[in-house]
This record gives C-alpha cells, structure tokens and sequence, in this order.
C-alpha cells in the first residue's frame, strides 16, 4: 500500500469548507485539518491559557503594531491547515486574501502558547512547517514560561523582531506542579 498523497491548497480549502457547519456546531477555528483533509478537533482552552494568549496578543500588538490576531487558521506546505495562537504580518498581506478563508499562506510571525494544550507533541513539526511555509519566526512559549524564538537557521536568543514577552509566572507550571 503507497503512501497517501498529501493535498495542496485548494484541496485543504475544499476539505475545510466541508467541515464549517460542524464547525459552527463546536465553536469556530477549534479544529484544523491535518495534511491528508482529516479534522483534528482542539480542545476549548482554559480560562489560564486564554489569558497568557490574549497577553502574548497585547505584547505583539503593542510591539508590532495592530497587525496581529488570534487564532487564524492558515495553510501551511506541509501540515494541513492549522490555527497558530497568534499571527502578525503586515498589512499589504492582509489585504492580499479573503478574510471568510483561511490564511493561504503563513504569516511573517506565528506564535504558540503550549500551556493546557496538546501540541507540545508535534511542536517541532509545527514550527518547521511556517518556517517552510514562509514565517520569518515562530515564537513558542513552554509550559514552563520560558520563551523560544525560531527561525530559519534555527532557535535564536532574541526575536528578529525585537518582540520581548514578560508574562506572569503564575500562570505557568513550575517543578512540583502549577504555581
């Protein structure tokens, strides 16, 4: 038995479209489509991780300017359609597709908050995956709190956009449980 085909983008939007009245049902964007067209339902997030995202958000946006958003879906080349935890690019790439869609590309900056969530198992592979599909950096923040900056060269020390997160230690877990 052969390998199945990965789809391409058009066949990822067709598969996307088909799920939007189930999506509707669950709550909008709490899935996203693995590179085959199969439904991958997320789990609604915790009242702690909606507020280290919303506080990652106001750090990008105060940082990079009102450019950013949460939860957008976007394609990626290689993983399928998912939906990084925050997104920033400029604003001639935002006008550059239809907004009812998800992104068609990956946008300059993609953030994920592993706190609560089941990513942190394929994390590597989502990061590789908008570094390939054109993020200039993917920022991940660990259960831990600590942050990461990646790019195309690798993991860095510092954002190539000179983004600095401080975010409340007390939303993270510590050694010995969450503090």
């Amino acid at each position: 038995m052969g390998t199945p085909a990965l789809l391409d983008r058009y066949e990822l939007l067709a598969a996307w479209h088909r799920l939007i009245p189930e999506a509707e049902l669950a709550g909008q964007h709490r899935y996203e489509l693995d590179e085959l067209g199969e439904a991958i339902l997320n789990p609604s997030p915790s009242a702690r991780r909606q507020i280290v995202l919303t506080d990652v958000y106001c750090h990008v946006t105060e940082q990079m300017g009102h450019l950013a958003a949460m939860s957008v879906p976007v394609i990626t080349p290689a993983l399928g359609i998912r939906v990084p935890d925050v997104v920033w690019m400029p604003c001639h790439r935002w006008e550059s597709f239809d907004h009812d869609d998800p992104v068609p590309f990956v946008p300059d900056l993609c953030v994920e908050v592993l706190l609560d969530s089941d990513r942190a198992h394929d994390i590597d592979r989502r990061v590789t995956s908008y570094l390939e599909g054109g993020a200039t950096e993917v920022i991940v923040v660990c259960h831990s709190g600590r942050v990461e900056f990646w790019g195309a060269a690798g993991r860095r020390q510092t954002s190539v956009f000179g983004i600095a997160l401080s975010l409340d230690g007390r939303y993270f877990e510590q050694e010995g449980g969450v503090s």
